[in-house]
């Protein structure tokens, strides 16, 4: 089948040229409790990503931080704290001075580490202002095409014939990709060995250098490498196939119904950000988000748009916090 060209940037191209950690000189300080929205922003905007350069929510962040660069006007700047599964970067922004200059771009960690760690440095529903739910992305099961598996049903034999030779990378103990491989372990009643990494990026590069022979990441850093050939998707976990992927099943329809992980992003600012900034931050970023051209790159990216506004990101956390936890409670693994 032919391959989807797009005359929009690859996620290598982009990562490459994306210029968005632009050196600018500070602004005056601002003082508390001027209403901001008009004149904002007045310096540079730093999102933090609490995960590694190169994976989903990185790429997510770049693209969002340039075109909102474009229309607020003003840098942004993208900085990487990652470390503790996300902890580390979401910490940091909740007790980040709240004026509007430091914002989050995270993904489904944020919903899932509460239940996931025996202490986390933030309230997910008490410490963060949500400003838009961006987007979302299956997570994708890989393997090393050198291992001759084509299919689940068969990577299930293997790991039954050999119990002791599968492993398998995921950006972070209590991803949704981490869960999702362990999902997998209990349908197939099987056991592969779990190394977590510090993102996506080298969860794969993992797998591609021959430490694991399988990966469990979100979908967007691993279309490129899915798509020349150098690692193999044995299937996707959303609910349907992903368009550009139309021969890797999804597992629904390899009988597993309730098998539908997710990684969703979401952009939030620490909870006392004047309510002006954020409801421009919001319109701006749901706005850029549903220009076709934007929609596009982000699919050629991985992603589905999503464009929900504050009420609908503060939905999705509601939602997804309990349900993470009953996940995690059904897999028997215990906080950390």
């Amino acid at each position: 089948m032919p391959q989807h060209k797009s005359p929009l940037p690859t996620r290598r191209q982009f990562l490459k040229s994306a210029s968005l950690v632009a050196g600018a000189a500070a602004a005056p300080v601002l003082r508390p409790g001027r209403a901001w929205a008009a004149g904002y922003p007045e310096r540079p905007i730093k999102i933090i990503v609490p995960f590694a350069p190169a994976g989903p929510t990185d790429i997510m962040a770049r693209i969002l931080g340039q075109n909102l660069g474009a229309a607020l006007p003003g840098h942004v700047i993208v900085e990487n704290r990652a470390g503790a599964g996300g902890n580390l970067g979401i910490g940091y922004t909740a007790h980040a001075e709240a004026d509007g200059y430091t914002l989050l771009v995270t993904s489904s960690a944020y919903v899932v580490n509460p239940s996931l760690y025996a202490s986390v440095p933030y309230d997910p529903f008490k410490d963060f202002a949500p400003i838009a739910e961006l987007g979302t992305s299956p997570n994708a099961i890989l393997i090393d095409p050198k291992l001759g598996i084509n299919s689940i049903a068969e990577l299930f034999a293997r790991a039954k014939a050999k119990p002791d030779e599968l492993n398998y990378a995921s950006p972070g103990a209590g991803t949704t990709p981490h869960l999702s491989g362990e999902l997998l372990k209990i349908v197939g009643n099987v056991e592969i060995t779990h190394v977590p990494f510090s993102g996506a990026g080298p969860a794969i590069q993992a797998l591609l250098g021959g430490v694991t022979q399988l990966a469990v990441t979100a979908l967007p850093p691993a279309l490129p490498y899915i798509e020349s050939g150098a690692i193999k998707a044995l299937a996707v976990t959303g609910s349907r196939r992903w368009v550009d992927l139309p021969n890797v099943p999804t597992m629904v329809e390899l009988g597993n119904k309730d098998f539908i992980a997710e990684t969703f992003q979401a952009f939030m600012a620490p909870v006392k950000t004047p309510p002006d900034i954020v409801a421009r931050l919001s319109a701006k970023s749901v706005e850029a988000l549903k220009k076709p051209e934007i929609v596009e790159q982000l699919r050629v990216n991985g992603f589905e748009v999503i464009a929900n506004g504050s009420d609908g990101l503060r939905q999705r956390i509601e939602t997804e916090v309990p349900k993470w936890h009953d996940v995690i409670a059904k897999a028997g693994i215990k906080p950390v």
